[in-house]
């Protein structure tokens, strides 16, 4: 599967020195940024069902980054996150990653470093946009099937034969088993049972 490219990119600190040659670092290399004082301001302002990368810094005035993280992560935000802390912040920045962010720097940061650091967050982003759309279109074939096609897809997925599942949804003729079989198999675009199971296995189905 190719990853989505994605080039999103938002800075939240509360230090404007920081958010100022942050931004103007990463406009240069080609990033999309935007930039804001507080993680209130992110939340309110920002696009948080868009695929892409946060910095966020971990203390702040207001909420803080934790609490920003923990806000998009109830939203079901695509936004990977990375945290930039101060040395006495390392435990929290650790436990963030643990819970689900992509990593953390230490101020101050290595440029090449961080510029790294958020290429592979975007690159993550678009691998995990590119599964999310999959996932949806996936969903979306599965939708066409009817009810007794997705039954029989099911247990076809199982490796079982059309006479063992006319016996399991009986009453039903195995001729009658056969066709829904083939057209849920032409509907999902899938040529045998071992296509199907790896299908509904890959998509969460």
């Amino acid at each position: 599967m190719n990853a989505t490219v994605v080039n999103h990119l938002c800075i939240v600190d509360d230090d404007e020195s920081v958010r100022t040659s942050l931004g103007l670092l990463l406009l240069s290399r080609g990033y999309a940024v935007q930039a804001f004082a507080s993680g209130e301001d992110f939340l309110a302002q920002a696009d948080l069902q868009r695929a892409g990368c946060v910095v966020l810094d971990l203390r702040m005035t207001g909420m803080s980054g934790l609490e920003v993280f923990h806000a998009l992560r109830a939203q079901d935000s695509p936004l990977v996150a990375i945290f930039l802390s101060g040395h006495g912040d390392i435990p929290a920045a650790v436990e963030a990653v643990q819970k689900g962010a992509f990593g953390w720097l230490e101020k101050p940061c290595n440029n090449e470093r961080l510029l790294d650091t958020i290429a592979a967050a975007l690159a993550h982003a678009g691998e995990l946009a590119a599964r999310s759309q999959a996932r949806r279109a996936a969903q979306a074939l599965w939708d066409r099937l009817t009810p007794r096609e997705k039954q029989v897809a099911l247990l076809a997925a199982e490796g079982k034969p059309n006479k063992q599942i006319a016996r399991e949804l009986a009453p039903m003729e195995q001729r009658t088993v056969e066709t829904h079989r083939a057209h849920a198999f032409a509907k999902l675009g899938v040529a045998n049972s071992h296509q199907l199971d790896r299908f509904l296995r890959e998509h969460g189905l």
